[in-house]
This record gives C-alpha cells, sequence and structure tokens, in this order.
C-alpha cells in the first residue's frame, strides 16, 4: 500500500443484510475501505483479481459454490491478497480445508465489530489468525492425509530417494515436507490416476494452475515424469496398508 496505510477490502456473502452490515462495521474505519462486494462466487473470481484488494472477506457457503474453493483459486492467482473466511457456524473441517486453501483466518459472524476490524488488519498484515488448537487439528489432518510420507519401513523413502537422486529415508522426508498442502492433495489426486483437467474440476482451479502445481511438486519431489509422482503415491500406500497389518498382530501400534 503506497502513500497510505487504508486497507482494501472487497466481501463476498449471499446474505444482503450480513453483508451490509460487515460493510458497515469495516467502512466505519477510517483505515479500511470495502471496494467492492457480491453474492455470488462466479462473480467473485470475476472482480477479485481485477480489484486486487489487501484482503477478501469470504463466507463458506454460497449458492454456487464457496468461499474456501474461491480462497483456493484466488490463493493461487494473486497470493498477495489475503483471504479471511466468514462463516455462521464452527465447522473443523472447513477449517482445515479452509487452511490448506491458503486462508489467512477462518472467523464466526457472531464476532464482535472490533474483533472483525483487527482480524481484517491481521490479515492485510500477512499474519495467520488460526490459534494453537487449529493449527494442531490442521497438522494432524495433513498428517493422516500423508500418514504414508512418514517412517514407513523404508518403501516410499527409498522410491522418493531413488527418483531424486537422494540418500534414504531422511531426503525422502524432507522432500514431501517441502510440499504444501495443496501440493500434498494434488499429489495424492496424481496417485488416483486422475488428469489435470479432472483435478482442476475435483479443486475447483483452472487447468493451467493445476499445471503449475504439478510442475511445483514434481522438482521438490526431485522427479521428472508424473509417472513418477502416482507410483510414488502407490508405493506410500502399500507400505501405509503393510504398517496397519503389523499393527494388527503386533503391541505398541497407535491407531489414527
Amino acid at each position: 500500500m503506497e502513500e497510505s496505510t487504508q486497507i482494501t477490502v472487497f466481501l463476498l456473502d449471499d446474505h444482503e443484510v450480513i453483508r451490509r452490515g460487515v460493510h458497515e462495521m469495516l467502512s466505519a474505519e477510517p483505515d479500511i475501505e470495502v471496494i467492492g462486494e457480491t453474492d455470488n462466487a462466479a462473480d467473485a473470481l470475476r472482480r477479485i483479481p481485477d480489484a486486487r484488494p489487501d484482503v477478501a472477506v469470504l463466507d463458506v457457503r454460497l449458492p454456487d459454490g464457496s468461499g474456501i474453493e474461491v480462497c483456493r483459486e484466488l490463493r493461487s492467482r494473486n497470493p498477495e491478497i489475503g483471504c479471511l473466511i466468514l462463516t455462521s457456524f464452527s465447522d473443523e473441517e472447513a477449517l482445515v480445508h479452509a487452511v490448506l486453501a491458503g486462508a489467512s483466518g477462518y472467523v464466526l459472524k457472531g464476532i464482535r465489530g472490533a474483533e472483525l476490524q483487527s482480524a481484517v488488519r491481521e490479515t492485510a498484515a500477512g499474519k495467520v489468525l488460526i490459534g494453537p488448537d487449529a493449527a494442531r487439528r490442521v497438522v494432524e489432518r495433513l498428517r493422516r492425509g500423508a500418514g504414508a510420507g512418514g517412517p514407513d519401513g523404508g518403501g516410499a523413502a527409498r522410491t522418493a530417494g531413488a527418483a531424486g537422486g537422494g540418500s534414504g529415508e531422511a531426503s525422502a522426508e524432507q522432500r514431501l515436507a517441502a510440499l504444501t498442502g495443496q501440493e500434498r492433495i494434488i499429489l495424492d489426486l496424481i496417485g488416483a490416476g486422475m488428469t489435470n483437467r479432472a483435478i482442476g474440476e475435483e479443486l475447483n482451479l483452472a487447468e493451467k494452475t493445476i499445471k503449475n502445481y504439478v510442475s511445483q511438486l514434481l522438482s521438490k519431489l526431485g522427479m521428472e515424469r508424473r509417472t513418477q509422482a502416482a507410483a510414488y503415491v502407490a508405493r506410500m500406500q502399500a507400505a501405509a496398508r503393510d504398517d496397519g497389518q503389523k499393527g494388527q498382530n503386533g503391541p505398541g501400534t497407535q491407531g489414527t
């Protein structure tokens, strides 16, 4: 923000009364300006990239999609735009997806005006508004989602090491840990045999965006072809199944 500390905001909520209320609360602050608003995801994805607000305040449930989908697309195309998810209900599943989509925060519509104004300011400043409990749940979800990427008796680790010229389990774990949550999701979908177009439809992202994600994750894993990634996922899943069977037959195994 050049020569000004004013924060620009775009609102997405299909409930007009709530949208107007949020607009009034934010506009009451001299350092916050609402530069646009809409009631549907399609219009938001057309207008927000052009408006380039500092913060997009997004409702979760929309008639043609969700604010989380909008957040994911915005962050992939315009990572400088901070996204604040605003919802009327507390949903752990939605929280996890919001964080994986790149949202800076997830707040309830019952939040007080001053708290919402503060949340917008912190989002604009690049801060993450996820509390420690929520962060722990997200980490646990990521671990479950990529559980086979951890120590697995060497199968998956050796696959990644061989593909990228690494040196065993430590190298494989480091490479997998370097993937973002979104890249891990796409890696799983590659393992399921989905094309870039199908993955884009599943995640509500452009095919070109998926292609960029695939290139990034292949580079991080030290691979050149998506077939290597698919084989990697298959070996991780097989290793996870083997661990599960061993756990049923031996003491001291932790369930998830």
